[in-house]
């Protein structure tokens, strides 16, 4: 085996081992970043996602339904309690009274108020644990 071919096999060996050892290093500080992060609990909005499933579970065609507006509270997360609450010319509310600290969105929605009428309506939503 001449000088050039010795060298042509170690170069990419060395290669292929940098690549190697840069994984296990990346692997390595993600598993040590989830562990300490496991027990950390985030600082998000929970109401915010769980309008937009709402929302969507209760809307045809982009107008809001609120007949059957208790049914929404199984959008909860598990763990939290929560309100829902539609106004369009009237009021529909499922949950108990959200507390002062709770995780709150509000949004505009067309809301069908009576067959063939629709109105301009607000969503709130409130979860907490």
């Amino acid at each position: 085996m001449s000088r050039s071919s010795a060298r042509a096999t170690a170069e990419p060996l060395a290669a292929l081992v940098a690549v190697f050892a840069v994984t296990a290093g990346v692997a390595l500080y993600a598993g040590v970043l989830d562990e300490a992060l496991a027990g950390v609990e985030t600082d998000r909005n929970r109401a915010a996602p769980t309008a937009d499933l709402i929302e969507r579970n209760r809307s045809t065609a982009g107008i809001f339904d609120p007949s059957g507006l208790a049914n929404s509270l199984t959008a909860l997360p598990d763990g939290y309690s929560g309100n829902v609450t539609v106004r369009a010319g009237g009021r529909w509310a499922a949950g108990p009274t959200p507390p002062a600290d709770s995780d709150r969105v509000r949004r505009t929605v067309s809301v069908r108020t009576e067959p063939g009428i629709v109105r301009r309506g607000t969503l709130r939503v409130s979860v907490w644990r």
